[in-house]
């Protein structure tokens, strides 16, 4: 406005600069609150007629247009700023919700479950959530240490819901399922009480053995995990992954539905990733999927948790934007630091593509 006074002031009358002083009030309501968009109007319109009075034309039809005008975009901007404060409160009431849903939802894991490094990171899809379709949970029992990491079918609410119920029937069932395929039988079953119809959830759960020497998987139609050892990158295929949860019915008989779980070597230096298809399926500009192979490099620098920060850095980079899906890492990294061989090799490893 002091800007726009001194070029009303050298240009003179005939130019009618007067008016201009509205954009005083009109910036204001973008930042301040309406109290404060209404005095820097009422300044506005204050300027404008000593401006007029210093030129002679206070009482003119040009001056009495420019009062109208000030007045005008003074009285819009109060009403903008007002609502803009209401959604802002409202926003924030929003995000707490989400604050709290995350943390009831997907807890934060331990940085160290003996003898296991583990790390996780979340990626929304949606800029105004932190939580979505993707679900993971890390339940240390005195025999294991249990995790599962799973992608629902679908976006929003109903898939939230139905990640609630998945890593509900695991919580409950960590502590005393005698075995991974029990766990996915109580989750296909607390599914189809629960969950809504046709609503499945891809999932992959592991335990690790209470030496750390290796770690059981159990695949239920998820992206198979990569293993990363001795600098090299590799897939963990499963020949046959299963179906997944909450499709067990449409399987033809009980021996198709059967599910069975595999063991992995896991030594001293030896890491397993595993995520979600919004990390195997970003794509760049031209429509090629993220390298997988890329992954090697970027997890082997500093502990579990600076990992994951490089890789989710160097997929969003990859993408150029948000990502388009919900995405969910979880590494496991083997904490001993004794010199068990680790030569043995999974039931089927085949090197990882892009």
């Amino acid at each position: 406005m002091a800007a726009v006074l001194a070029v009303c002031l050298l240009a003179g009358p005939r130019e009618g600069f007067i008016p201009v002083l509205s954009l005083g009030p009109a910036l204001a309501s973008v930042s301040r609150r309406a109290r404060q968009t209404a005095l820097v109007g009422t300044i506005a319109l204050a300027l404008a007629v000593s401006v007029a009075a210093y030129d002679g034309m206070v009482a003119s039809n040009r001056a009495l247009i420019a009062y109208v005008t000030i007045l005008g975009v003074t009285a819009a901007g109060v009403v903008a700023s007002a609502v803009r404060q209401r959604q802002e409160r409202e926003l924030a009431q929003v995000r707490l919700v989400a604050e709290v849903a995350q943390q009831v939802l997907l807890r934060p894991v331990p940085d160290q479950t003996p003898p296991l490094e583990i790390a996780v990171r979340y990626l929304s899809a949606s800029a105004a959530a932190r939580i979505g379709g993707d679900l993971y949970e890390v339940i240390s029992t005195q025999r294991h240490v249990r995790f599962i990491l799973g992608d629902v079918q679908g976006k929003g609410l109903m898939a939230v819901r139905t990640a609630a119920v998945v890593l509900g029937a695991f919580r409950e069932a960590a502590f005393d399922a005698a075995a991974l395929t029990e766990i996915a039988a109580r989750i296909e079953l607390s599914l189809r009480h629960q969950a809504a119809e046709e609503e499945f959830v891809t999932v992959i759960m592991g335990q690790a053995a209470a030496d750390g020497s290796s770690i059981e998987i159990l695949n239920c139609g998820h992206p198979a995990p990569l293993l990363l050892r001795d600098g090299r990158v590799a897939l963990i295929e499963d020949q046959d992954p299963g179906l997944p949860l909450g499709l067990a019915s449409l399987a033809p008989d009980e021996a198709a539905s059967a599910r069975a779980s595999s063991n992995v070597p896991f030594g001293p230096g030896d890491q397993i990733l595993f995520y979600t298809d919004g990390v195997s399926e970003a794509r760049d500009k031209t429509g090629t999927f993220y390298p997988l192979s890329r992954c090697g490099a970027l997890l082997a620098a500093g502990d579990a948790d600076a990992a994951l920060a490089l890789l989710e850095g160097d997929v969003t980079r990859y993408v150029g934007h948000t990502l388009d899906d919900d995405a969910a890492m979880l590494l496991i990294r083997s904490a001993r630091g004794d010199t068990t061989d680790t030569a043995v090799t999974p039931k089927r490893l085949e090197p990882a593509q892009g």
